[in-house]
């Protein structure tokens, strides 16, 4: 969630327009609302699933703190009211971008693809690479090609990301039932996968510095950063799995992979105001 708010500030904040304090902190609360409301609703479908699983069996509805009726309407509520209040307030494509990414997360990816497939993560992922897409529109009223590479890097980044921590978990997944990659094809594939990911999401990382949409700030960051999480994810990828194993590599690759992203775009943001 914070990666969330913080990747959508940063699309606004590279945008090549000034916008006016109120709505730009307007256009941050309704994403903020927005992924609210989507988690929410994934909340309220899973509620079986998350009972099962240890990292989840804490949330409101397993535990009983609140029932699945009052979630459902919060949810729904929420997202209504923050696509609502972005198409009064900001811009109507800001909006639409928004109500898009609400309708990837809850419907696409929670209730067709995430008991279903072990590539839901890959094609879900689509759902948490806008933020930065609907900044960037709530400043602009548009979409251009730095925050469509924005997109593609979150969109290459989340494999990598989940399937680390879907390494250490997997007994949770199976648990639960949900076909993640290294319940269905076993850790070895799933290694290989998060290497092969990781290169097409280097190539993008770095893209914005070649295509001169950023200047030498991002450049350098992003290379460097890169670098790292691509020497994580080779340990990852070539390790093979003990019985006593610890998952160490896996953990510290899935922890350095949420710092990488705000690395990146806290980059994007000093490259704009300060080169």
């Amino acid at each position: 969630m914070s990666l969330v708010v913080f990747t959508s500030l940063c699309g606004l904040l590279i945008a090549p327009v000034k916008i006016d304090p109120i709505i730009g902190f307007t256009a941050i609360l309704c994403i903020a609302f927005g992924a609210g409301a989507a988690s929410a609703l994934n909340q309220w479908y899973e509620v079986d699933v998350d009972a099962k699983m240890k990292r989840t069996a804490g949330r409101p509805l397993p535990t009983g703190r609140m029932d699945r009726q009052s979630a459902l309407h919060f949810g729904v509520g929420l997202g209504s009211f923050s696509v609502l209040l972005m198409g009064l307030a900001v811009n109507a494509l800001a909006a639409g971008l928004l109500a898009l990414s609400i309708f990837y997360y809850v419907v696409i990816y929670t209730i067709w693809l995430k008991r279903r497939t072990p590539q839901n993560i890959v094609i879900g992922g689509g759902a948490g690479a806008f933020p930065p897409m609907i900044g960037w529109a709530a400043a602009t009223g548009d979409v251009a090609v730095l925050p469509a590479l924005l997109f593609a890097l979150i969109f290459l980044w989340t494999p990598p990301h989940f399937w680390s921590l879907a390494l250490y978990v997997k007994s949770d997944y199976a648990k639960a039932g949900i076909p993640m990659l290294p319940v269905v094809a076993g850790e070895r594939v799933t290694r290989m996968q998060i290497g092969l990911y990781t290169i097409p999401m280097a190539l993008v990382a770095i893209a914005p510095w070649l295509l001169d949409l950023t200047h030498r700030i991002y450049g350098l960051t992003a290379l460097f950063a890169t670098l790292t999480f691509c020497a994580m994810a080779v340990q990852v990828a070539f390790r093979r799995t003990r019985r006593d194993d610890r998952m160490i590599a896996e953990k510290r690759l899935f922890r350095f992979s949420i710092v990488y992203q705000f690395i990146l775009f806290g980059a994007l943001v000093a490259d704009r105001w300060l080169a």
